[in-house]
């Protein structure tokens, strides 16, 4: 192979040690030792390796200023709430240091538009938005050795995360339905493949275990993704006498009262709901939506800080925080039917 095309595997197999380890050297991320370091700098320095699109005697200091924050292609148009907040956030702590923010759309796995301005050297870090079960990007920046932190949790205990308690927070919110008499709750949610499908759905199960409640499976409702879908499992749901029905998220929340507008289903007396997730999208709805209130605007400027904390070869940490609200409102109060 030519030493054009060098990689961090190269790297790892000529040093005997692993390609974490370089890319841990070469970004300054990590406990390694000094020795490492140096041995991995001189190889770099030989073979003229440019990691992520520097030079190999500047990479250590040069700085572009510039970093790339992710957008997942298969956010809709109603998710923006999250996405404004979070990047707010960003853009705050960023503007303050004086570095600029670029997006950077990733289309399922397609990630040409990420690779590209990595291997180019437009950026000096990365925050991706979103978590995946099979995480192409973050798989990608691990081999890059460029900085970069994820919003959300991973399975990678490799990865930097820095995410809301949404296991705790929907145990939570699910405990105190269940407390007010909720037993037999139905689910609905999105792609079982994102991690914050599997984290929810894993503090709702919880609040059954805990409470002691036998959990029926059979009104659980994943990877659902159209609104004949939801308008099925709403026909449905109201044929077996449901307790409540939580909601993934805003979106889904969204579409479920939408369909029930048309459909004349009242909100509370014929169906109550609730969604793990709140938004300026339900803050008109009528009855009021029991939700759980996340600070995302904080979660973006946590994450920003951590970020520059690895650019300048700081070490952090995992932070998983609680700055999250539960909202009991009518959307969940037990009436009469009739």
């Amino acid at each position: 192979m030519g030493r054009d095309k060098l990689t961090i595997a190269d790297i790892a197999d000529a040093l005997g040690v692993s390609k974490t380890t370089v890319s841990r050297a070469i970004s300054g991320k990590g406990r390694i030792s000094k020795e490492t370091i140096d041995r991995v700098h001189e190889y770099v320095e030989k073979y003229n390796y440019k990691p992520y699109g520097t030079d190999s005697k500047t990479f250590k200091s040069q700085k572009t200023h510039n970093i790339a924050v992710t957008w997942s292609g298969d956010y809709e148009l109603i998710e923006m709430p999250y996405f404004q907040n979070v990047l707010k956030g960003i853009i705050e702590v960023m503007s303050d240091e004086g570095y600029d923010v670029m997006i950077s759309l990733i289309v399922n796995d397609h990630i040409e538009n990420l690779r590209r301005i990595v291997d180019e050297g437009k950026i000096d870090g990365v925050i991706l938005t979103r978590t995946l079960v099979n995480d192409m990007p973050s798989r990608f920046l691990k081999s890059s050795g460029i900085p970069f932190v994820c919003i959300g949790s991973s399975d990678d205990d490799e990865v930097t995360q820095i995410d809301n308690d949404h296991f705790e927070a929907c145990r939570e919110l699910t405990s105190a339905l269940i407390h007010q008499g909720h037993k037999r709750i139905a689910l609905i949610g999105g792609s079982s493949n994102h991690i914050i499908t599997k984290t929810r759905y894993g503090g709702f199960v919880k609040a059954f275990h805990d409470s002691k409640v036998t959990l029926d499976t059979s009104i659980i409702f994943l990877d659902v993704n159209t609104d004949k879908r939801i308008s099925d499992i709403l026909s449905y749901l109201l044929t077996v006498e449901i307790d409540c029905l939580i909601c993934m998220d805003d979106t889904y929340a969204l579409r479920v009262i939408d369909i029930c507008k048309n459909e004349h289903i009242r909100i509370a007396e014929d169906l109550r709901l609730a969604s793990f997730y709140n938004s300026t999208l339900l803050s008109g709805s009528v009855p009021a939506i029991t939700s759980l209130d996340f600070n995302d605007r904080n979660l973006g400027a946590v994450a920003a800080r951590t970020l520059l904390q690895k650019i300048n070869s700081e070490e952090v940490h995992n932070r998983m925080l609680k700055t999250y609200e539960v909202m009991l409102r009518e959307s969940t109060r037990m009436v009469e039917k009739y």
